[in-house]
């Protein structure tokens, strides 16, 4: 049950403590025992604190942080936002806190940006947890479920790492082998990280439980996360990986179980623990899961007094802060005529179409596609934190993984099964079907747009397409332009932040910063 994971997240919190942000030597301070007499569920309160770790600022409430980063701007899933959806073409925010101006921006990144590091220290943070445990369950005898909890750490500790990989490009491989090193440990290249990364699902994804609770990983989970690290593989390693994707996007969807939701909206509400399509949530809960990182930073971001009733949303804050451009809401056509679901999501009362002024609020529009109503529209009231779980992984995004893995020539892939899986994701939100003669990956990537944009695929998904950097492809505010402008190769990857830099002389700076 969604509550009982949350709940659960917050004992035996004691096993872990770190010295500093980048520390790779977490200290235990009670044995195992101690605390399995103290509560014989403490292991899936453990695991469940990790799972925190990717929504949450820590265990004490949205002011309190495990790291001595802001507990309001750090979170793990705020980072995701932040770094991969308003560096991109969809979403951008207005406040001008300096370091956020500069991704909104995709302009001036240096490696004093206080956001670079809070999602590298954020990722640090949760691998030595990860390893933490898994050094104390390897040895141990006796404990109930302690396999299970070994593959879900492997998996939260793979998934941090799979950030570090797309989002730095190199950093440190620690794990429960060289837990207790005081020294600095050597740069780890991308390709390394990457086989590290496989390695390890590799290994857990036959092993790991089919049927996990909701909120936890699953085989389906780890499949998700291997075809994501295979989509990506040539930017990761030069070397083109799609067949190997499409083999575990066939687990994903032939025998997942997994199906489209019939409402869209369901996906971003607050009922949508009860979707047929999420593969993998990060779990937010209004009372119990308070925080500001986690779809709080969406739903209340997205809503101001100035044009919207913010009860209508189930939110009783509203921060004026995101708004989409029209490289997102453009690619509907005429918002007032479109037949698709999707084009509905976008508050335009009171809004300007053009983005003339990224920092005014009335330039662009809100997008109104996370609520923290039901799905019906229903609310038991209007709340200060959101009850909306995070949609990390669903199964519209297989579908279209599967459409591009066809299109970029994977073998075994079935074209008309491609197209099927396409309109499937078009004709659940009422779109017009296409034909075979409009399945392109240019199609695609305009689908994934429409689709999933605000869902922490964006940047990412350019990337692989050539579209990040450089001047084929222009958007609203890229290059703090207006219009967009070229930026250099080197924003591809993000700058090592200077306090890693500081903490580990093994770490050198990635190029042209």
């Amino acid at each position: 049950m969604k509550k009982i994971l949350i709940l659960t997240g917050f004992l035996a919190l004691t096993l872990f403590s770190c010295s500093n942000d980048l520390d790779t030597e977490p200290k235990v301070q009670l044995s195992l025992e101690e605390i399995l007499a103290n509560d014989p569920n403490a292991i899936e309160g453990i695991v469940s604190r990790l799972y925190a770790s990717f929504a949450l600022s820590g265990p004490n409430g949205p002011t309190e942080s495990d790291i001595s980063d802001d507990a309001g701007e750090s979170p793990f899933l705020r980072g995701i936002i932040n770094l991969q959806d308003f560096t991109a073409d969809g979403m951008k925010n207005r406040w001008g806190d300096d370091g956020l101006d500069q991704l909104t921006t995709t302009s001036n990144w240096d490696a004093n940006n206080k956001f670079f590091r809070y999602l590298y220290n954020r990722a640090y943070y949760t691998i030595p947890q990860c390893n933490n445990l898994l050094s104390i369950l390897n040895t141990a005898t006796d404990i109930p479920d302690s396999e299970e909890a070994i593959y879900e750490a492997r998996f939260l500790r793979s998934l941090a790492y799979f950030y570090i990989i797309d989002i730095f490009g190199k950093g440190v491989l620690v794990t429960e082998e060289n837990l207790n090193e005081t020294t600095p440990l050597p740069e780890a290249s991308r390709e390394e990280l990457f086989n590290f990364v496989e390695s390890e699902l590799l290994e857990i994804q036959p092993l790991i439980s089919l049927n996990n609770d909701y909120g936890r990983a699953n085989r389906y989970v780890v499949s998700m996360l291997l075809a994501k690290l295979y989509m990506n593989a040539e930017v990761y390693t030069g070397t083109s990986r799609y067949t190997d994707a499409l083999t575990y996007l066939n687990v994903v969807i032939d025998e997942g179980g997994y199906a489209l939701a019939t409402n869209f909206v369901q996906n971003f509400s607050g009922d949508n623990d009860n979707s047929s399509e999420i593969i993998f949530p990060l779990i937010a809960d209004a009372v119990f899961s308070q925080s500001f990182g986690n779809t709080t930073y969406i739903v209340n971001g997205n809503l101001g007094t100035e044009t919207m009733n913010l009860s209508d949303f189930g939110a009783s804050e509203g921060w004026s802060g995101h708004r989409a451009t029209e490289a997102w809401y453009g690619l509907f056509g005429d918002l007032g005529t479109s037949v698709d679901a999707r084009a509905s999501l976008f508050w335009t009362t009171g809004h300007n179409y053009v983005m003339a002024d990224y920092k005014a609020w009335t330039d662009g529009y809100p997008s109104i596609k996370f609520r923290n109503t039901d799905s019906d529209g229903s609310s038991s009231g209007a709340t200060q934190f959101s009850g909306t779980d995070f949609p990390l992984y669903r199964l519209a995004d297989a579908n279209l993984m599967y459409a591009e893995c066809a299109l970029q020539g994977a073998a075994g892939t079935d074209m008309t099964k491609a197209l099927s899986l396409v309109n499937a994701v078009r004709t659940r939100s009422n779109a017009t079907p296409i034909t075979m003669s409009d399945l392109t990956l240019d199609y695609i990537l305009d689908e994934r747009a429409r689709e999933l944009n605000l869902e922490g695929h964006r940047r990412t998904d350019l990337i692989r397409f050539g579209k990040f950097t450089g001047s084929s492809y222009l958007w609203p505010w890229k290059g703090n332009v207006q219009n967009g402008t070229s930026i250099s190769t080197n924003y591809n990857l993000f700058p090592i932040p200077e306090s890693a830099l500081n903490a580990n002389p093994n770490l050198e700076q990635n190029p042209g910063y």
